[in-house]
């Protein structure tokens, strides 16, 4: 789906609390916010490559790269919807936790309430020298 920001901008349709993979959050781990502890899923897998952003923020980089990164799963034949796992690579933690307000507004125009589980990386340095952040993700379709 296409609207808003300019071409190739990509906005999540409003997704339900479930999805069809089985989200589990152990209640031993504690409450998770805005990612999930283990998610089960069945399909075809979808390794979908490291996607830098564009901008001078976290958070319009972050933008950036998940767009890219839900690029690359639609032209595989999947949604945002299959994504199952989600890793962030930063440059700067202490600027991605001041920013968590404004990616989170970024997550809900594209993600609705899917919340894959996610690992962030506190990193030196991503390929490009100006990247702040890069997404990679595991999705699986239906079988």
């Amino acid at each position: 789906m296409r609207r808003g920001g300019g071409p190739g901008f990509v906005v999540a349709p409003q997704m339900p609390r479930m999805s069809r993979h089985r989200i589990v959050n152990p209640p031993e781990l504690g409450a998770p916010s805005g990612f999930s502890h283990a998610v089960i899923s069945t399909g075809t897998s979808v390794h979908l490559a490291g996607q830098l952003g564009a901008g001078e923020t976290i958070a319009e980089q972050f933008d950036s790269a998940l767009e890219r990164l839900l690029i690359a799963l639609a032209a595989a034949g999947g949604g945002p919807e299959d994504l199952v796992s989600l890793q962030a690579f930063v440059t700067d933690l202490a600027a991605y936790k001041a920013s968590r307000r404004e990616i989170g507004r970024v997550w809900q125009a594209r993600l609705g309430r899917h919340y894959p589980a996610m690992g962030l990386f506190g990193v030196s340095e991503l390929f490009e020298p100006d990247a702040l952040v890069e997404l990679m993700g595991v999705a699986v379709l239906p079988a």
